[in-house]
């Protein structure tokens, strides 16, 4: 006899709802959970985790669930909603509008934005924020980080430009080898159909900014908001003054930044330095 199956909570969220009908299609289609494994290439064990909603849904699933249920998108309809529910609110609100957006203007100056981040870059700033996170807390994060990059792989994308303090490249996470190839995406987004990223460079001197975080949101209609972010929280900014003030900030901080060309080789420089 077969192990009994763990009682599941689709009230509870839309991701314990995403593992409660994975369960039903599943045992609709008279189909073990061994057979489920060997149509979408994931584990027994790991379909069996992401049915009880104890880990994050890997963004390559759901299409491979529709595919094999024939449902017509609606696991990866259920997947758009269960992959904001990690983020905290005021931040999941942020996400919604920045998923509408067809500008999104970027300031930071201590860490990469996460729409930029690389995995393994990811991985080490939550690792570094929260030593006592269990390995799958972590990579459900990182699973999270990643699908909102989906974004800017849409099609078309949404413009995208960012202004990163000299800091952001040089503060490292995770060794060499991942601030490598972090830096290695940064050079190759300076410039593309629909991404710019200047750097501010330290001997630009002080600037009206510096120590925060901002994100300018722009959407289809002509409606925008900024966001301020600190350590663990953030705030929606959406009166207008307030908005306009931030975007006449930005404009000044971005005229003060290195050009795109200037700052790809300013952080190709960067890599050359760092150790083997």
């Amino acid at each position: 006899m077969g192990a009994k199956s763990r009682p599941l909570t689709p009230d509870r969220s839309v991701r314990h709802l995403f593992g409660f009908e994975v369960r039903r299609y599943r045992e609709a289609a008279n189909m073990s959970l061994e057979g489920l494994a060997r149509v979408v290439r994931y584990s027994k064990s790991h379909l069996s985790r992401i049915e009880a909603a104890e880990v994050m849904i890997p963004e390559e699933l759901p299409p491979m669930l529709d595919a094999a249920f024939g449902t017509d998108g609606h696991f990866v309809n259920l997947y758009q909603h269960a992959r904001n529910e990690i983020h905290p609110e005021p931040f999941r609100q942020r996400m919604e509008i920045e998923a509408r957006s067809r500008l999104i203007q970027e300031y930071v100056c201590q860490v990469v934005p996460g729409l930029l981040q690389t995995e393994d870059y990811a991985r080490a700033q939550f690792r570094a924020g929260n030593l006592k996170l269990s390995g799958d807390q972590l990579e459900g994060l990182v699973i999270a980080r990643m699908s909102r990059q989906e974004l800017l792989r849409a099609d078309p994308p949404p413009e995208y430009s960012a202004i990163l303090d000299e800091a952001v490249l040089r503060r490292p996470f995770g060794g060499p080898s991942v601030m490598r190839a972090q830096l290695e995406r940064l050079a190759n987004m300076t410039l593309t159909s629909h991404t710019v990223i200047q750097v501010m460079p330290f001997d630009r001197g002080p600037y009206y900014m510096v120590g925060g975080s901002l994100t300018l949101l722009t959407t289809a209609d002509g409606g925008q908001v900024a966001w301020e972010e600190s350590i663990t929280t953030g705030t929606l900014l959406e009166d207008r003054s307030v908005v306009a003030a931030r975007l006449r900030a930005y404009d000044l901080l971005r005229a003060c930044a290195l050009s795109p060309s200037e700052s790809a080789a300013f952080i190709r420089s960067i890599m050359e330095a760092l150790p083997e």
